[in-house]
């Protein structure tokens, strides 16, 4: 089970687990001692996404080789106390969407057919739970009905409406107004502008209990005429009309630090500032794998100061025993801002911990065959599916400590580099190369500490797979 890495309020949230530690799963033993009663997920997914001017509707676009739909199930699914998540397509996707579910693992989803609107594609996703014979599609006590293209959700705000679903029949994310709302004449002419501070914008996810918005789609469904009847059903999942269906609604306030990270992906600009805030996630830990070796332990202490001093970063350095390799380490950590480390032996049976835990790792070594070393984390990730949902990134870092120029080194050895990285990016792995030559000169090493760090740092957050098998020079 993965839970949501614990951050401060200023910083975006992972729509997944990245990391496992015991404080942060405190939240989910919490949802799991507090939600005794079956919960689901509706997500409609069924747009053709107009708005955002693509021939691949939104839900379907990729991040880092994963459609957006897969983000934002997992934000689901990671919670052990939520049972299903029912997926709302087209008939047209319903095959495309059955190939995510399964190359994703996503053994929570169900995927049905919506209708022509997204009210009825909803209806759709609740007539799911209604057939008693399917025992994979258990009848939910509350429901919570959320975006397809809104991956950033906290499971803190779903626990709170889905309690307050459980108590109230009805709730709902609200979020401040931030513009001004007014009524104009018939003319075109201001009448009267709203007082901003009495009102909210309504938000997802919303929460209900499912006997209650299931029984008033059906009301208005099959007794009124249902173009008529969508707009009170909009008005009843805005929380407004949840009274019609005989429920108080309770709206939940969003955190402040939640209101920029729910906004839905409509835009192509939309895309790629999701992509950031999930890159800038992905990068906030590190692991250094040192070996006993004086200078390599020298260089992986270095490292790591550097990288505790790297704001938003995630690495896993693996250094080799040679004294300069933990000298170049301790360098490298040095000029990573505020990054979490974590300094390991370099032996394989204290790997498997760590290779869990981060999704970056810097492998230093003083001898060009040691890359291939990374060919059996590379076999790790692909047994534990480590590098299913995000990609793993792993920097061979090559000390050079002899006098021998870069420019001798064995061609055959480049040529089993750049194979290797070509067959590990099939498994999700990035595999980048950086060279950096050791120098006694205390002003020289420090500048190229410094390059090493930019280029790592650069490598690590912009998960380029153009340049994997690259050997970049430091």
């Amino acid at each position: 089970m993965q839970q949501q890495r614990c951050s401060s309020s200023d910083r975006p949230l992972d729509p997944g687990c990245l990391l496992e530690r015991d404080a942060e799963r405190s939240a989910d033993r919490l949802g799991c001692a507090a939600v005794d009663f079956p919960v689901a997920v509706v997500l409609p997914a069924g747009g053709s996404g107009e708005r955002m001017g693509l021939a691949t509707p939104k839900q379907f676009c990729t991040i880092l080789n994963r459609p957006l739909i897969s983000f934002t199930i997992q934000a689901f699914e990671r919670l052990s106390w939520i049972g299903t998540v029912v997926v709302v397509v087209a008939k047209e996707n319903h095959d495309l969407m059955l190939n995510i579910v399964q190359k994703f693992n996503h053994t929570k989803a169900k995927v049905v057919h919506g209708g022509t609107t997204r009210h009825r594609s909803i209806f759709s996703g609740l007539q799911a739970f209604s057939s008693t014979t399917d025992s994979l599609t258990p009848k939910p006590k509350v429901v919570i009905i959320h975006d397809a293209v809104r991956p950033f959700v906290e499971e803190d705000l779903l626990l709170k409406i889905t309690l307050a679903a459980k108590e109230q029949g009805a709730s709902g994310a609200i979020r401040p107004l931030v513009s001004t709302v007014i009524a104009t004449t018939s003319e075109g002419y201001l009448d009267h502008s709203l007082e901003r501070a009495k009102y909210r914008a309504s938000e997802m996810p919303q929460g209900f209990l499912y006997d209650i918005i299931f029984q008033a789609y059906q009301r208005v469904t099959y007794k009124r005429d249902l173009a008529a009847a969508e707009a009170i059903i909009k008005e009843t999942l805005s929380m407004s009309a949840c009274i019609i269906a005989g429920a108080e609604a309770e709206a939940v306030e969003l955190a402040k630090a939640l209101q920029k990270n729910l906004n839905m992906v409509t835009y192509k600009r939309d895309l790629a500032a999701a992509e950031a805030i999930i890159k800038e996630t992905l990068s906030m830990s590190a692991c250094i794998i040192a070996g006993a070796e004086a200078e390599a332990v020298e260089l992986a202490k270095a490292l790591q100061k550097n990288l505790n001093m790297t704001l938003s970063m995630s690495a896993c350095i693996i250094a080799g025993a040679e004294a300069e390799a933990v000298e170049l380490a301790k360098a490298l950590q040095k000029n990573l801002n505020m990054m979490e480390t974590d300094i390991i032996p370099c032996a394989k049976e204290s790997h498997t911990e760590y290779l869990s835990k981060t999704r970056n790792f810097i492998h230093i070594s003083t001898t060009a065959s040691n890359f291939l070393g990374t060919l059996d984390m590379a076999k790790r990730f692909e047994d534990t599916d480590h590098a299913r949902l995000y990609p793993v990134v792993v920097v061979w870092v090559q000390l050079n400590v002899t006098k021998q120029s870069v420019g001798s080194q064995k061609t055959d050895e480049l040529t089993a580099f750049r194979s290797l990285a070509s067959e590990v990016i099939q498994g999700n792995v990035l595999l980048y190369g950086i060279q950096i030559d050791h120098t006694k000169v205390p002003e020289q090493w420090e500048r190229s500490a410094e390059r090493l760090t930019q280029i790592t740092v650069a490598l690590i957050r912009d998960r380029n797979a153009a340049l994997t098998g690259q050997l970049l020079h430091a």
